[in-house]
């Protein structure tokens, strides 16, 4: 009788946290195998790094390409552990390499109903509001508003950047970064009709 293959929660932890940038939650390390008692142990014996409450990082693995933003988007789980937050605004962009954006603190956008016990971290600006599922993808294991929502957030919150904006669309546009579906979809948005066809012209 063939011999069973042990389950390795190193392994399985691995597999997560590779792709969130090395991170992981609590959770995750329990579903992988790790007991809660013992998670103090690893912080010790430099196995794990801790970043905030509840929120890890493999510490063999190499320097995040994101810095601590995935580990921000972690921070958003709601109560069932699932992140919920979604880089937006300047952050989106400066994420797709669109424009001159280099927001200071990280922007992320929650569903309205968005509640934690913890306080924000001060390098995080949240936005509430709803988001459809065709307007997030998918970046490094992160998600991500596309360019068009982010830019219509962007006008949107800042009317003077208008102009300025709808240079960065075109440029997102010749780079297959927008669609015309996203732009028809902008022009109609009630919340964004005001100015998506000068943003899209």
């Amino acid at each position: 009788m063939p011999k069973r293959r042990q389950f390795d929660p190193f392994h399985a932890l691995m597999q997560i946290a590779q792709e969130q940038q090395g991170y992981f939650i609590t959770k995750q390390a329990i579903e992988s195998g790790y007991a809660d008692n013992t998670h103090p142990y690893h912080v010790r014996k430099g196995n794990w790094e801790r970043i905030q409450r509840g929120i890890y990082r493999l510490a063999h693995l190499s320097p995040p390409e994101d810095g601590l933003t995935p580990a921000f988007l972690l921070w958003t789980r709601g109560r069932d552990d699932r992140p919920v937050g979604v880089l937006s605004h300047e952050t989106a962009l400066s994420h797709f390499n669109l424009g001159d954006f280099n927001p200071a603190k990280v922007h992320i956008t929650v569903p309205i109903g968005f509640r934690r016990n913890s306080p924000t971290p001060k390098t995080i600006v949240l936005h509430r509001d709803t988001l459809a599922p065709s307007e997030i993808t998918l970046l490094r294991g992160m998600r991500i508003c596309r360019a068009a929502r982010a830019l219509c957030d962007v006008v949107h919150k800042n009317p003077v950047a208008l102009e300025d904006c709808r240079l960065v669309a075109k440029d997102a546009i010749r780079q297959g970064l927008i669609l015309e579906s996203e732009i028809n979809v902008a022009k109609v948005n009630p919340k964004f009709a005001a100015f998506a066809k000068k943003l899209f012209p």
